[in-house]
């Protein structure tokens, strides 16, 4: 090529790099100028002084001034550094090599165990199943927990809710199901949670076995936008592998400190707060996220649990009623079942399975109902027999509740390194119901 022509193709072309420039830092915002962006650009802010780095997105854009969230926090920066494009955008590194690692929202390794071979980029933000492409939920899921398999059974492809105060033992029945669940691929999200939790978690609740599982950490000490953004990652996670035809099982602990996250972005945007603070779009970013699991014609599934923290046991609270809306079922927890030491607690007659119905045998609905309706004459007459106020033979039913109370709490107690086998957990169920089923 003659040299006339070449410089005629390269002074043709602007070879520079496009940079803007800080112009104003506060302790969750960083305001810039100087670059074309768009709402949810992914920029990298660079110190003139330290060669410090840090990646942030575009929040909100003001005419010629951008505002930036930083996924680190902004000690060291200041008036004047420079803003890049980061024109690799919102996408993370996915693949098989995921599987039994320990990594943060951006893929990168936090276990000690060496780099990632990952080379397939994802967006972390997706549009959610669209729903004349979801697949009927009709297979049961089995979580290896008696109480839930037996009297609240869950489907493949279905999101539940796991609500409870703190304290209650969330953790612990979180690893009871990535132990028991029979899931090819299991991909546990630790959002906002303590880092002393994450180790803990690993050994005590997983017993160190991270086979086929994948989890994702953004502890409390990472900025508002990291656990955000967390949640969305491990989520994409859970959909490379359910797009390859693989049934997923989903856990993220906890709703709660997501929302809590995207209540520290919103309010430092200047969005107004409502109910207990939290603005509009953390009510609004919850079915964005929830509604990407469940079941997709000729793919895979991903069947979610979401736990969700109660402040103070209180069921109204903003984010766990929006939660209960959105899911298709949900498991409430008990301080009071904990008390008379039945683990997991898990509060039957405020739970439900949106679903069963639908997946179930008529004997195991039967029995279930007959279950329910026994355990509720002994809440509702707890009082009376405690104090030796009711005569036996003044209600049949209820007989029949206090001669199956010490059977019905067996049943739902169970150690939590223990499996249980589905089968056997129904058959035992319908025999300790036995032919009361016959009065429904």
């Amino acid at each position: 090529m003659p040299f006339s022509s070449l410089k005629t193709k390269i002074s043709s072309k602007n070879h520079s790099v496009s940079f803007g420039e800080v112009v104003k830092i506060n302790a969750t915002v960083i305001t810039a100028n100087g670059l074309k962006v768009s709402i949810s650009d992914m920029v990298k802010i660079v110190s003139n002084t330290t060669a410090q780095e840090t990646m942030g997105m575009v929040t909100e854009i003001d005419g010629d001034t951008f505002f930036i969230t930083p996924f680190s926090f902004v000690e060291g920066f200041c008036s004047g550094d420079k803003v890049f494009l980061d024109q690799t955008g919102l996408n993370i590194p996915v693949g098989d090599s995921l599987l039994g690692r320990v990594v943060d929202p951006f893929m990168r390794p936090i276990d000690g165990k060496g780099n990632l071979s990952n080379s397939k980029l994802t967006p972390i933000i997706k549009a959610p199943i669209a729903a004349m492409k979801r697949g009927m939920i009709d297979e049961v899921f089995s979580v290896g927990v008696k109480s839930i398999d037996g009297l609240l059974t869950c489907g493949k492809g279905q999101k539940l809710g796991i609500f409870a105060g703190s304290g209650v033992g969330k953790s612990t029945l979180m690893g009871m199901i990535v132990r028991g669940s029979d899931a090819p691929i299991k991909v546990v999200a630790l959002i906002g949670e303590r880092g002393r939790e994450v180790p803990e978690f690993i050994e005590k609740n997983l017993g160190g076995d991270l086979t086929n599982t994948v989890i994702i950490v953004a502890t409390s000490d990472d900025s508002p936008l990291m656990r955000k953004y967390g949640a969305f990652a491990a989520m994409s996670v859970a959909e490379f592998f359910k797009d390859q035809g693989l049934d997923v099982l989903f856990i993220m602990d906890s709703v709660t400190r997501f929302a809590m996250a995207q209540r520290e972005i919103g309010l430092a945007l200047g969005e107004p707060p409502t109910s207990k603070g939290y603005p509009p779009s953390s009510l609004t970013l919850l079915p964005q996220l929830m509604e990407r699991a469940g079941k997709e014609e000729g793919k895979g599934s991903i069947t979610a649990f979401f736990t969700v923290l109660i402040e103070g046991d209180d069921m109204s609270d903003p984010i766990a009623d929006q939660s209960r809306s959105i899911l298709d079922g949900h498991i409430v927890l008990s301080r009071e079942l904990t008390d008379f030491g039945i683990y997991p607690p898990v509060h039957i007659l405020n739970s439900a399975s949106r679903v069963m119905s639908d997946i179930v045998s008529e004997s195991h609905l039967k029995s279930v109902m007959r279950f329910r309706r026994l355990y509720t004459l002994l809440k509702e007459n707890e009082t009376l027999i405690r104090i030796g106020a009711y005569t036996k033979g003044s209600d049949r039913e209820l007989d029949e509740a206090i001669d199956k109370k010490e059977k019905m709490e067996k049943f739902m107690i169970q150690n939590s390194t223990s499996k249980s086998s589905y089968d056997e957990c129904i058959e035992s169920l319908e025999k300790l119901m036995g032919d009361s089923t016959s009065l429904l």
